[in-house]
């Protein structure tokens, strides 16, 4: 029996799943907790990593490894491979400016969005690299090769120190700001203009191709950002939209064509299989729920419980959840607001279901634009921490307007990085069976939307 390997190096913890590459059947796993925060030092995931290796018993037996891992993460190395300074995660706001400021010099969303697929904003890289060199002069000019978070785990399994075998793959390379996944190449003009000069860049691998192995032998996979791998993770095809509720929000879909939305609102990303990935993020999303679960002093079964307590649109209270400013609408400076407080409203059961119903609200947004894109909505998988919850799997139905397929609890980045690992080991992507599908139907709402979105552009600015 060949074993494989898949590795999600998330923003909030690392998690290693070790799977029978022919079958798909789960061996073992492990995971470790990762710093809180919009930068990190990579470190800290080079050592989360071993823990989480460690608890899953090891990698000596693997056949295969692949790193699925958040995307966007600025990571900075100078001429001898020593981190520059602390990554600047997706999440990372400070260059918020700096998005601005690219967007207006090369003369508007359409241009980039016809390089790229994307219009940049704060979470990008090329803005980071942008607000480094405006910022950190000096660190900028020690920066001599960028890469994203998933490539340096790569690149630190593979033992080697050679700058020149950093890799990363379409779909991570693909909301970097300067590569095209039209073209398929790196658009070096765009990194020059935000950084001022050129610098190296990983090497950007297919489906199945392989970047070498690690000391102990095992071949490793390209890897890929976190959603192309939970998509991969969930079999998804051509016509699926997958709504994952992590730390960020995304929703997103298979497309066999790039998107080139010049409004911003779907990144025109690329997917781990060749095909690409239309997606919507927000940066609100599962931490919402903690949010209101701290202020109600309960735990999430709890919140989960008042939520279905209450009526549907919380006899007219609002939530947006904008608590961390917001990616997508584009608002970095936003807050967290909340509309429709009365006596009769001010109840945790009320508050409680005002939190998911604004949070889903913020990611129907999502699904609205990517059929604006022309997405084929054949299902929603909903993936993710947030999907534990009975409350979200209950009322997404009657958000989103359409039935809901909810996969059991899993790990599916770091499954779908598992795929692509027994993917490089057989030659073929491997035809894992995904089993225990619960299928929510939809009991539309349509108030729910329409409050939602007479509060939502009536947020107020940070202080």
């Amino acid at each position: 029996m060949a074993l494989v390997a898949g590795i999600d190096s998330s923003t909030q913890s690392c998690k290693v799943v070790v799977r029978d590459a022919d079958t798909g059947a789960l061996v073992r796993q492990g995971r470790a907790s990762h710093p809180d925060g919009t930068s990190c030092p990579p470190d800290a995931w080079w050592e989360a990593l071993q823990t989480a290796v460690a608890a899953a018993g090891g990698l000596d037996d693997v056949a295969a490894v692949s790193v699925g891992g958040q995307q966007h993460g600025m990571v900075c190395l100078d001429a001898d491979g020593q981190v520059v300074r602390d990554a600047l995660l997706w999440n990372d706001t400070r260059s918020a400016q700096a998005a601005t400021d690219l967007v207006a010099e090369l003369g508007g969303g359409q241009p980039w969005a016809e390089a790229v697929g994307s219009v940049p904003v704060a979470s990008f890289t090329v803005t980071k690299l942008r607000w480094l060199a405006q910022h950190e002069p000096d660190n900028a000019a020690r920066t001599a090769a960028v890469c994203l978070p998933h490539d340096w785990l790569t690149w630190r399994l593979g033992g080697t120190g050679d700058l020149a075998a950093l890799a990363t793959d379409r779909s991570d390379a693909s909301g970097t700001g300067y590569w095209s996944p039209g073209t398929g190449e790196y658009r070096r003009d765009l990194l020059k203009l935000a950084f001022g000069r050129d610098l190296l860049l990983p090497a950007v691998l297919g489906p199945d191709g392989s970047p070498g192995r690690t000391p102990a032998g095992a071949l490793l996979g390209p890897g890929a950002g976190d959603n192309a791998a939970a998509a991969l993770g969930v079999g998804a095809a051509p016509g699926d939209v997958i709504v994952s509720i992590g730390t960020s929000g995304t929703v997103f879909s298979v497309a066999t064509v790039p998107a080139a939305d010049d409004t911003g609102t779907v990144a025109g990303f690329a997917d781990a299989t060749g095909h690409f990935l239309p997606l919507v993020c927000t940066l609100n999303a599962a931490r919402v729920l903690d949010a209101a679960a701290t202020m109600l002093g309960v735990d999430h079964a709890e919140l989960s419980r008042l939520a279905l307590s209450a009526p549907a649109g919380s006899d007219g209270l609002v939530l947006v959840p904008y608590l961390e400013g917001e990616r997508t609408p584009n608002k970095p400076d936003a807050t967290g607001s909340l509309h429709g407080l009365t006596l009769g409203t001010s109840t945790p059961a009320h508050l409680a279901r005002a939190a998911v119903e604004g949070m889903l609200c913020a990611l129907a947004d999502g699904l609205d634009a990517l059929r604006g894109q022309g997405a084929t909505v054949n299902r929603v998988l909903l993936v993710g921490g947030g999907a534990k919850s009975e409350a979200v799997r209950r009322i997404a139905p009657s958000v989103f307007g359409c039935p809901v397929a909810v996969p059991p609890p899993g790990e599916y980045v770091a499954d779908g990085a598992a795929r692509q690992a027994a993917w490089i080991t057989t030659g073929a992507a491997p035809a894992w069976a995904l089993d225990g599908l619960e299928l929510f139907e939809a009991d539309a709402h349509a108030t729910v939307r329409a409050r939602y979105a007479e509060a939502r552009d009536r947020t107020l600015p940070r202080p």
